[in-house]
């Protein structure tokens, strides 16, 4: 029977983590909101590092066009619903978490039913609409939300809603952000897994408590220079 010692152990031995850090994870509830380029490295990453109850938000289908970035899914999976689809991933992965798979879309109906039973709250949308409603909930809530955006090769993320800032503080112009036209749908795998992964790596810091999360900062990326920035929100 493999132990929590023996899963773990790579991440055991991490000063930051260690045991108490390691049952902090088994304890955490993160929801999860969509489960498509951005959703799939952070689900796989925090189940794999035995974040214990999971939940994930998606009422889309696997398609095609998903599967060089949507790691989660594979061909014969296409046309199914991506939430059940991850669920059933995340649980062959790691049998002893939790995972809760909700077909639907987060709306200003279900947001603060949703955002009440979890701890931590991660973006892997990919609309302005859905970004301030799950930031206003979390405001309400007083949940942490961790903010991820892509385009192309550029990125960012950002820990909202603990400190002073909020989605808002990033776009405090709703009708002008949401009347913007659509930047497109380009992007390489690549993109959404590395700024993916950063989300994940801040719910661990949230979690764990080391480090400094990206708190009321917001961490860009650009994939064809490598260069990367921290400015304060």
């Amino acid at each position: 029977m493999t132990t929590m010692e023996d899963r773990y152990r790579r991440q055991l031995i991490l000063p930051e983590i260690g045991p108490q850090g390691q049952r902090r994870l088994a304890a955490a509830k993160v929801l999860i909101v969509g489960v498509g380029g951005l959703g799939s490295p952070i689900a796989i990453y925090l189940a794999g590092a035995g974040v214990g109850h999971i939940g994930l938000v998606d009422d889309d289908v696997v398609s095609v066009t998903n599967l060089h970035r949507q790691v989660l899914y594979s061909e014969s999976e296409v046309g199914q619903k991506k939430a059940l689809c991850a669920r059933r991933r995340l649980l062959s992965l790691n049998s002893s978490i939790s995972v809760n798979a909700y077909d639907t879309r987060l709306d200003s109906d279900n947001a603060d039913d949703l955002v009440a039973r979890y701890d931590i709250v991660v973006d892997g949308t990919d609309n302005f609409k859905a970004r301030y409603i799950i930031s206003d909930a979390c405001a309400r809530q007083h949940r942490p939300f961790v903010h991820g955006a892509i385009c192309g090769l550029d990125g960012q993320v950002a820990v909202l809603c603990k400190g002073h800032a909020t989605y808002r503080s990033l776009h405090p112009d709703e009708q002008a952000t949401l009347s913007m036209p659509h930047p497109g749908k380009q992007v390489t795998g690549v993109t959404p897994a590395i700024v993916g992964s950063v989300e994940a790596a801040q719910v661990l810091q949230l979690i764990c408590g080391y480090g400094e999360p990206l708190v009321d900062r917001l961490w860009t990326i650009d994939l064809r220079t490598m260069q990367s920035f921290v400015l304060d929100i």
